[in-house]
């Protein structure tokens, strides 16, 4: 691929500002994006999704990440502890951001929303957003 046919978007320092400075460049290109392919960490899909469908609604996404299990990606990182941690902390995000207006409401099956609780009762807390910002409506 010629390097002319590649657009880069360098600022973002989070994945709404991805999405807000992407459009921009694409924009600025001239060019009209139908569809986006996300491509993320296992367990971000549904947050990256959720998010794409809320600030970028006009367009089609289709998420994709690297397929293995949880084991084959803990050992990948080789702390599976932290993998723990940010899937929880991935979740949270799924459950919270609706309310601060930065993505779409998503269906959490009643069982992982308990997997989810029993694992910050059991410390799984590191990747946690704080709780005065969690709990703040709004952002």
């Amino acid at each position: 691929m010629p390097e002319s046919a590649v657009l880069l978007e360098p600022r973002a320092t989070n994945t709404g500002e991805n999405i807000e400075f992407t459009k921009a460049v694409l924009a600025e290109a001239g060019v009209t994006a139908s569809s986006v392919l996300l491509v993320s960490k296992p367990y971000e899909e549904r947050r990256s999704y959720g998010m794409m469908r809320k600030l970028w609604p006009e367009v089609e996404v289709v998420c994709a990440s690297t397929s293995m299990g949880l084991e084959e990606y803990a050992d990948s990182i080789g702390d599976a502890r932290m993998v723990i941690d940010m899937i929880v902390g991935a979740l949270q995000r799924v459950l919270v951001f609706p309310d601060w207006d930065l993505s779409v409401e998503q269906v959490v099956p009643e069982p992982v929303v308990a997997a989810y609780e029993r694992l910050c009762v059991d410390g799984f807390t590191s990747r946690l957003l704080p709780a005065d910002v969690a709990a703040r409506p709004g952002g």
